[in-house]
Formats: structure tokens, C-alpha cells, sequence
């Protein structure tokens, strides 16, 4: 017979309902992509280009491309950067192991130097052949003023005076540029889209690099290069070797500014302007270049891979 003065069991209180992930972390990879590309976008080329013309009032001079540079670097970290490591936090917790951030191997950093440098000469080729397509006069004229705006403002803005200058110029150009774009593309946008996609992911993520620029005279050589930066992290899981071959990619083409070289600089003529057959024997001798450096890359980082878990 039951004990009437003792106290019955409580009840165990109802299980907590599961928590739902944040909204960011149940988008589909390549919408949240979008997503992300487009804000950044917003903030960096409407915001920070609309910081840049008031700080130039529309125009770069001597007088005021310090200030230029200060607002470019500004606008790369502040809309760029920033954002790209809050929407990681959001969607993935972020961290150094989401960006798969690691030191690399020295045998890795010479590889993919070589292969940059390779690849860049190759695109520069390219570049020489791009110019001699024939166009019809008027979409020719068109495309000569709007090169020609395009090449001022650049020059303007990654010329150096002195040794001084020419390294707050890198700075502009190849660190920060190395740091906020590789951490937004091989990071935050790669790492979705090979999430969705696998390998064919880099080529994607690399593709909307080359068009994020929005320059129709190299769209197809920072594609080129994208591709390779995305190649680089997806085979070695490092994107310390993809922010390494983007810096020595910008410091060359400073470098080259900087000594004065023609802007169609290909190694086998470095002091003329060159010409189709020397952009061919360029192409090709550095082809050569690039497959040995970039298989003896694929030799050295063995069947590693950077696919997301």
C-alpha cells in the first residue's frame, strides 16, 4: 500500500525547442553568396567610391593622391575586410580555420611565385594580342578614352617618386588588396561555393573575381589569375598562399611602374614596345615556366585538398 505522505516525482520540464539557425546560416550557399558579394559591393564601390570623390573632388593630383591612397585603404578595410569577417561570423562562426589560414611552406611559397609570375607574363601576352583585334572606328574611339581614363587613374594612383612613396604605394596596392580580397573570395566566397559546387568552385569563385573589378580590358587576366588564386588554396587548404601570390602579383606590376617600364611589359622585351611575335615567344617560354612550377606544386602538396567538411 502506497506511503499517502510521500511526495510524488516532479516533472521533468518540457524539452527547450531546437534552436533554429540564424538566417544567414540556413541560406543556400550561393544565395548567401550573392548576397554578400552584392552588400560589399554597395559598400565598397558606392560608399567608399563616392569617400574617394570627395576626397579627390573628382579628380587625382599631385596634391591630393595621398589622400587618395588613405581613403583606398580605408575603403578596402572598412568595406571589405570588416564585412567579410562579420558575415563568416554569422554564417560560420568564422575564425582562422574557416579562412583555412596557415603557415606555409616554403617550397609552396616559391612554387606559386614562380607560377604567378609565369601566369602574369602569359596574361600580359595576352594583353599585346587583346590590343591588335580590329574594332569598328567608332567602338574603338569609345574604348580608346575609356582605357586611357582607366590608365591615368591607376598611374596616378600607383605612381612613386621615391623609394618612400613607392612603398606606401605597395602598401595600397598589393597588402591590403592581398589581405581584404583574398579573405572575401578564397575565403568567404569560395569556401560556399565549394561547399555547393567542390572543385568547380575555385574556377566560379574565380570567374566573379575577374568580373568584380569591373575593368573590360583585364577581365580576362584577373580571371586567369583568380582561377590560379582558387586553384591554390583548393589544392593545399592555405589561403596564405593565395594572399602571398596576390601581393607578389600587385608588387610586380608596381615594381614595374615604379622602373619605369612600358605598361605592355613582357620579360623578352622589357625596354620596347612588344610586338606580336615577341608576345607569342613570350607565351610560350613562360608556359613552360608555369606547368613546371605548377606541377611540381600539385608534387608538393600531394593529395591534400581544401574542400569544405
Amino acid at each position: 500500500m502506497d506511503d499517502p505522505l510521500q511526495t510524488p516525482a516532479p516533472t521533468p520540464p518540457p524539452a527547450p525547442p531546437p534552436v533554429r539557425p540564424a538566417l544567414l546560416a540556413r541560406m543556400h550557399p550561393v544565395a548567401f553568396c550573392i548576397l554578400a558579394l552584392a552588400l560589399i559591393f554597395v559598400l565598397y564601390q558606392i560608399v567608399g567610391g563616392v569617400l574617394i570623390l570627395i576626397v579627390s573632388r573628382g579628380k587625382f593630383t599631385a596634391a591630393n593622391v595621398d589622400l587618395v591612397r588613405w581613403a583606398t585603404i580605408l575603403g578596402q578595410l572598412l568595406f571589405i575586410l570588416v564585412p567579410t569577417i562579420l558575415l563568416a561570423r554569422a554564417r560560420h562562426g568564422g575564425g582562422a580555420a574557416f579562412f583555412r589560414v596557415k603557415i606555409p611552406r616554403i617550397r609552396d611559397l616559391v612554387a606559386t611565385m614562380a607560377g604567378v609570375f609565369a601566369l602574369q607574363q602569359m596574361m600580359q601576352a595576352y594583353m599585346v594580342a587583346q590590343e591588335q583585334i580590329p574594332l569598328p572606328e567608332g567602338l574603338q574611339h569609345f574604348l580608346d578614352l575609356m582605357r586611357r581614363v582607366l590608365e591615368e587613374a591607376e598611374r596616378a594612383l600607383v605612381q612613386a617618386n621615391n623609394p618612400g612613396e613607392f612603398l606606401f604605394v605597395v602598401a595600397v596596392v598589393a597588402v591590403v588588396p592581398a589581405l581584404s580580397e583574398e579573405l572575401l573570395f578564397r575565403g568567404l566566397v569560395q569556401r560556399n561555393m565549394e561547399a555547393f559546387a567542390g572543385w568547380r568552385g575555385a574556377v566560379i569563385t574565380g570567374v566573379v573575381f575577374g568580373i568584380y573589378h569591373f575593368n573590360p580590358f583585364t577581365l580576362v587576366p584577373l580571371a586567369v589569375l583568380g582561377v590560379y588564386f582558387g586553384f591554390i588554396v583548393y589544392r593545399s587548404g592555405n589561403i596564405t598562399l593565395s594572399m602571398s601570390a596576390h601581393f607578389f602579383n600587385n608588387f610586380v606590376a608596381c615594381a614595374a611602374l615604379y622602373l619605369h617600364l612600358d605598361d605592355n611589359f613582357v620579360a623578352v622585351s622589357p625596354s620596347t614596345v612588344p610586338t606580336l611575335a615577341d608576345a607569342a615567344w613570350n607565351f610560350a617560354a613562360f608556359a613552360v615556366v608555369f606547368c613546371a612550377a605548377t606541377l611540381y606544386f600539385v608534387r608538393s602538396t600531394g593529395h591534400a585538398s581544401g574542400e569544405s567538411t
